[in-house]
């Protein structure tokens, strides 16, 4: 019996030595993984307010399981108040930890107030001790859209734990930098530094956004943004109207060589599912419901820019200048708008009447900046050594050598089919027809700015799911459009004659309203959407971006009608001409949709 007990004494004791030994090595791995999440990590914003019609913890497994594959480390939920918002965040917060994904709180101030610190305090605490949570340097993640006016010591009380706060505040309204541990920038778009498109004499690019950052901050983290696309054309048929545009074209290849460039210690990206803003990188098949964006997303996948971003991503996070060393096979992304800029669709167009203009942001007609739009197809390579690239746009052909890498090519915009075609040393390496042609008229009616990506080897079509269609109709003048996907379906239009290449001189554009006024609602909003276009920029050596399209692309066609708009980095830097004008930010929707962040001027 004696022996019996001692045996028994011995095994207790190895087991609290294991024990131990097991607790210090999980506290290690806690700390490693803390360390970790110190490195660099790229976000993307995730609308949680047109979720509102997932049922469980599985309905967000696909947008985790894709955004991991990228590279990219969490999503950014952009919240609201509605009532939904608990259950998608425990929905959302489940779905991160089940696919080994993190997530983060991103408070809306369309929606909450300043003067809300303990409710939000209270929300943060909420969830602070989820698997999930982003934790940065042993703080709990926390972020924003606005809000610049928020008693940040108020919030780190109401929270009771260590938070590392950097929300969309603005160095220009005064924000106090001692009270944050960094500052996202949401203006990710050239404008005029009023929330618009850029104008001549007004021109704010996205580098000199990074520059007032990264300025203000002195050394504390900068989260950088990324977009590739701005287009909204909301009217009268909702109470949210706007519609404008931000000169986007080769944004999305530029900005990831900026990025490089910049080595910022966080990147997000504007957005993963903000359809109405036609900003998502993520599938259209992602579940949402619909707030009317469906008219211009419809068919319209942005997928291929996922491909782009992912050796990019790579290539930041190893500190590295190219993302050459991470394309491991061949691919070729392209884009283009579904229709040229001059059409015509004023008799059709949902945008033609008068609509509230709360969000200073609503013009009749085209959207406002569609002058710095190319009438373009742009093409971005991804190959693993040089091969000759044909493309076919309506009846123009243009053939081209690609070097090794990422590298961008913009030629003129035809009507009818676009073929695309990638030949090495005589033989076809890839080649296909894009699903959707380029028309000489209006898409349902409507002046539809929003982009086409497509690529080759191809993807699936990415149809729209029922409920992200149930607002197509609505406000729509064309009856014959139905709120159905189509692409591989049905067979396209008959191409009209090709419109010629674009020219300098612009269509004249459809009437709108004078200048709106300064409404209290954006003199209480915080400057959103600070964007800049591309000036001065040093990028490697072989990154040479055309300025605005209107007025430069023809020009340098004359000269070469596949005009050359970047390759990928190498080892030197070189300028960047600056783009042109540049587009406002997005407007404010009800809150289950996204948010707007007003960028008037404060009196």
């Amino acid at each position: 019996m004696p022996n019996i007990k001692g045996l028994i004494l011995c095994v207790l004791a190895s087991l609290s030595l294991i024990s131990h030994e097991v607790s210090a090595v999980s506290h290690d791995l806690r700390a490693a993984k803390r360390q970790s999440s110190g490195d660099r990590l790229v976000f993307a914003h995730f609308m949680i307010g047109i979720t509102s019609n997932r049922h469980s913890a599985s309905d967000y497994d696909d947008d985790m399981r894709r955004a991991k594959s990228l590279g990219i480390d969490a999503f950014a939920l952009n919240i609201g108040v509605d009532p939904y918002t608990d259950q998608q965040l425990q929905f959302a917060y489940d779905s991160a930890a089940n696919n080994d994904m993190k997530v983060f709180l991103s408070f809306d101030f369309n929606w909450y107030h300043t003067d809300q610190t303990s409710a939000i305090g209270q929300k943060i605490a909420q969830y602070a001790s989820r698997p999930a949570q982003l934790i940065v340097d042993d703080k709990v993640f926390v972020s924003s859209f606005a809000g610049d006016e928020l008693n940040v010591a108020a919030l780190r009380a109401a929270v009771g734990r260590s938070i590392f706060f950097a929300p969309n505040f603005h160095p220009s309204q005064g924000t106090n930098i001692a009270q944050v541990d960094g500052l996202l920038n949401w203006m990710a778009w050239p404008n005029n530094g009023n929330n618009k498109a850029p104008t001549p004499g007004h021109n704010i690019s996205v580098a000199d956004g990074d520059r007032e950052y990264i300025n203000a901050l002195n050394g504390k983290a900068y989260v950088a943004p990324a977009s590739p696309w701005f287009f909204t054309h909301f009217g009268s048929e909702v109470s949210y109207s706007k519609n404008w545009n931000f000169p986007s074209d080769l944004l999305w290849y530029d900005r990831w060589n900026e990025i490089l460039a910049m080595k910022p210690r966080f990147v997000e990206i504007i957005t993963w599912n903000d359809y109405g803003e036609s900003h998502y990188i993520g599938p259209l098949n992602s579940p949402h419901t619909d707030d009317g964006a469906s008219k211009w997303v419809n068919d319209m996948p942005h997928d291929g820019w996922l491909d782009i971003s992912k050796p990019y991503i790579a290539a930041f996070k190893a500190g590295e200048s190219s993302p050459n060393r991470y394309i491991t096979s061949d691919e070729l992304v392209y884009w283009y708008r579904p229709a040229p800029r001059g059409v015509d669709c004023d008799a059709t167009d949902t945008c033609m009447g008068p609509a509230n203009n709360g969000s200073g942001n609503y013009f009749i007609g085209r959207p406002d900046g569609w002058q710095t739009m190319s009438d373009s197809v742009f093409v971005v390579s991804l190959l693993t050594s040089p091969a000759s690239i044909e493309v076919h746009s309506g009846d123009y052909v243009y053939n081209y050598d690609a070097p090794a890498g990422a590298s961008a090519k913009a030629v003129p915009m035809g009507v009818g089919s676009q073929r695309f075609t990638v030949t090495r040393n005589g033989q076809s390496v890839l080649s296909g027809t894009s699903l959707k042609d380029i028309i000489n008229g209006c898409v349902c009616g409507l002046y539809n700015f929003n982009a086409y990506v497509g690529t080759l080897p191809e993807g699936f079509n990415d149809p729209l799911l029922p409920d992200g269609l149930s607002a197509f109709t609505q406000g729509l003048r064309n009856d014959s459009c139905r709120p159905t996907p189509s692409l591989g379906r049905h067979p396209p239009p008959p191409p009209s004659k090709s419109p010629p290449p674009p020219s300098s001189s612009p269509p004249p554009p459809t009437s709108s309203p004078s200048p709106p006024s300064k409404s209290p609602l954006h003199r209480q909003v915080p400057l959103l959407h600070r964007q800049v276009p591309l000036l001065h920029l040093q990028v490697p050596q072989g990154v040479v971006v055309v300025a605005a399209a209107a007025e430069v692309v023809p020009a340098l066609q004359a000269q070469d009608p596949a005009t050359t708009l970047g390759s990928a980095p190498s080892a030197a830097t070189t300028d960047i001409a600056h783009r042109g004008p540049v587009p406002a930010p997005h407007t404010a929707n009800p809150s289950h949709l996204h948010h707007q962040q007003a960028l008037t001027e404060l009196l």
